[in-house]
């Protein structure tokens, strides 16, 4: 019995710590960012074709709608079929967005942000106001492609980075 309740009492304590994480007393949501792998979809958007790393990032959404998102050294990874040349730089990606996606990887795209430039080294700034739903369980944040050029309503291009499921 005294080591059931110990196991207990490590499983609650985990369990608030890891929820603490996505969800404070201010219903903020934080997280730190991965880069992406093919073949994943979250929300209903689809990962890139490459592997991207990422050497720091974190992104904050607060209830009132402010989003940000910072990354450093985002960058194609090696993997299978990647040309050498391209690994650990930004490829073709000149700059990104973030989509909020509500109800986890099943969920849907909540909220979008406009594109801002990525650097050469993999540096990006997202700061934006977005409309967050009132209930928005199990909250993803991707950084995607954004191509400016494009009409808009189709800007959008896959993921290459995400907070942490």
């Amino acid at each position: 019995m005294r080591n059931l309740n110990w196991t207990t009492m490590a499983f609650a304590a985990t369990f608030l710590a890891c929820s603490a994480l996505a969800d404070d007393s201010t219903g903020s949501f934080a997280s730190g960012v991965l880069g992406s792998t093919p073949g994943t979809t979250i929300g209903g958007v689809v990962s890139g074709a490459a592997p991207w790393s990422i050497h720091e990032g974190r992104a904050i959404v607060t209830p009132g709608g402010n989003l940000v998102v910072e990354v450093n050294a985002l960058l194609i990874a090696a993997g299978p079929g990647i040309p050498p040349n391209l690994v650990g730089t930004t490829g073709p990606v000149q700059m990104v967005a973030a989509s909020l996606v509500c109800g986890g990887s099943g969920g849907s795209v909540a909220a979008s942000t406009d594109g801002v430039p990525l650097t050469a080294s993999g540096n990006a700034q997202i700061q934006a106001k977005v409309m967050v739903p009132e209930r928005c369980i199990a909250p993803v944040v991707l950084v995607r492609f954004f191509n400016a050029a494009a009409a808009p309503g189709a800007q959008l291009g896959p993921f290459i980075a995400l907070t942490g499921l």
